[in-house]
């Protein structure tokens, strides 16, 4: 049985995985946002599916609405924030790394390294 893992900003469960990708559900909570970050072994593909919230790529900001979809390229600085719906999305990862230790923070609300 799959269980979620749960961090400050909200939680994820990961829904597939195989050798080369990894698919999780996400799930922002109202108000907050996870880290400023990076990749240096996958692209990411995120489809919002349930609430608001926005999406920054690099320089890039965008409102992030149900059925809005984003790519993340390998090393593009990213985030997901919230509005006060909090905000779904399912993201799809594929890449020789899919795991949390390909994640390079350089921004954390909650003092992660």
């Amino acid at each position: 049985m799959k269980k979620y893992e749960f961090r400050p900003w909200g939680r994820y469960i990961t829904l597939s995985e195989g050798k080369d990708y990894k698919v999780k559900e996400i799930t922002v909570l109202p108000g907050q946002q996870i880290s400023l970050q990076y990749h240096n072994h996958r692209k990411e593909y995120w489809t919002v599916v349930e609430g608001n919230g926005y999406v920054r790529i690099n320089e890039k900001i965008e409102l992030a609405t149900p059925g809005s979809n984003f790519v993340i390229d390998i090393k593009d600085i990213h985030r997901l924030s919230a509005e006060e719906s909090g905000i779904t999305i399912i993201e799809v990862q594929r890449g020789e790394e899919c795991s949390e230790e390909d994640i390079v923070r350089l921004e954390d609300d909650y003092s992660r390294v």
